[in-house]
C-alpha cells in the first residue's frame, strides 16, 4: 500500500492509502506521479505528496498536521513552543538542550522543570 498526503498552504490535511496496483506498484519516487493521477481520476482535487509509513523518504510519516517544506521536500512537526527553533535536519531545538532525566519544558519560563 502506498500512503499520499493532502499539502493545503504547507499543512497536511489528509493522508489516503492508494493500493500499490494503482500507483504503479508503489515504489517511490516512480510511484508518486502515478498514484497522483490516480487520486485526480478520482475527482480528488488539491496536491498530494507520496509518504512513507517507515519513514524511508521525506523524513517522517506525514500525519494530519504535520508540516511540509518543498524545498528540502520533508514533512516534520509543528512548532511545539514559541522560543523553539527549527534545526538543518527540521527537528525543533529548545533555547536550551533538555538534561538527562525526566523534564517537561516551561515556555513562560524558558527552562526545564522535573517532573
Amino acid at each position: 500500500m502506498a500512503h499520499f498526503a493532502k499539502i493545503e498552504n504547507g499543512v497536511v490535511q489528509n493522508v489516503i492509502v492508494v493500493s500499490n496496483d494503482d500507483c504503479g506498484g508503489g515504489n517511490f519516487p516512480e510511484s508518486e506521479p502515478v498514484g497522483q493521477a490516480f487520486i485526480a481520476s478520482l475527482g480528488i482535487a488539491g496536491e498530494w505528496k507520496q509518504t512513507s509509513y517507515n519513514g524511508n523518504f521525506r523524513k517522517t510519516y506525514a500525519g494530519v498536521g504535520l508540516l511540509y517544506d518543498a524545498e528540502a521536500d520533508v514533512f516534520f512537526s509543528p512548532q511545539p513552543y514559541p522560543s523553539w527553533t527549527l534545526d538543518g535536519n527540521h527537528v525543533w531545538q529548545p533555547p536550551t538542550p533538555k538534561p538527562e532525566g525526566t523534564y517537561r519544558w516551561n515556555e513562560a519560563e524558558l527552562e526545564w522543570v522535573a517532573f
